[in-house]
């Protein structure tokens, strides 16, 4: 599924959805289209009989990713969220970066043009990919406050996200009173005029990291993903690999959930 209409590429001629969901020779749906139809699409397609490859986030709640992972099972067809994010060279950096750190405090600040929420979501699922970093360098979080500015005349939204770390919890001080100790800061914000940019800030106890640094260009990370999707159909990816990244996703889209909450 194409949020654009493709036409014909290659003398390839472009289906419908319904020709897709009842043909035979269709074993495979990529769903690349807007997040809030990703729920439906996908449901469609496994009831159809098809194995999925569908860009993040897969839904737009937690419990709806669940049920569909359950529906994916009782079919015995794959299932597989797009992580591109997870194979870019900055990632790889970064997860040499923090390996074996302790984090004191951290900021993520993603730049962007507008983007429509009615199709996109909630900006904490349409950016769930800078959550997903923060989650894959430093582990399970819990969010502390979120708020969200809107100036929807001006398409200008800046969504600001305290969180903490599993081994960072609320502590008292000396003189008694309970203080929460919140060493991440999530950033998104998007408006006309605003350059798609990364802005990162971690220190450590060792050390800081300001910024990132030129290193290299992403290649092929699509094709990558598509290699891990082809990697699970031929049952090449281990019962724990898929426990683990199934277990991020769902944490993933409580966090989106929970920020989301905070914020309305």
């Amino acid at each position: 599924m194409q949020r654009r209409e493709l036409k014909c590429i290659d003398d390839v001629q472009q289906i419908s959805l319904e020709d897709a969901l009842s043909s035979q020779e269709v074993e495979v749906a990529y769903i690349c289209s807007e997040s809030t139809s990703h729920e439906d699409y996908i449901r469609q397609f496994l009831n159809a009989g098809k194995h999925i490859l569908v860009e993040y986030p897969m839904t737009l709640s937690r419990a709806a990713a669940q049920d569909l992972w359950d529906l994916a099972e009782q079919k015995g067809k794959v299932l597989h969220e797009e992580h591109v994010e997870l194979l870019m060279e900055e990632f790889a950096f970064l997860k040499k970066e923090v390996v074996g750190k302790e984090l004191l405090k951290g900021t993520l600040l993603f730049t962007a043009g507008p983007l429509e929420e009615e199709r996109f979501g909630f900006p904490a699922f349409s950016g769930i990919s800078r959550l997903t970093w923060l989650v894959s360098l430093f582990g399970e979080l819990s969010v502390v406050s979120a708020t969200l500015e809107e100036r929807k005349e001006d398409q200008y939204m800046k969504m600001t996200v305290c969180l903490e770390t599993e081994n960072k919890r609320s502590f008292a001080c000396p003189e008694y009173e309970l203080l929460i100790y919140s060493p991440l800061t999530w950033i998104e914000e998007k408006g006309p005029g605003l350059k798609r940019n990364r802005h990162l800030s971690f220190h450590f106890k060792s050390g800081s990291l300001e910024n990132m640094p030129n290193v290299g260009v992403n290649k092929n990370i699509f094709l990558k993903d598509q290699n891990i999707f082809v990697q699970k159909l031929l049952g090449q990816v281990s019962e724990k690999e898929l426990i683990a990244e199934k277990k991020r996703i769902l944490h993933c889209l409580w966090l989106a959930e929970e920020i989301q909450k905070h914020c309305c």
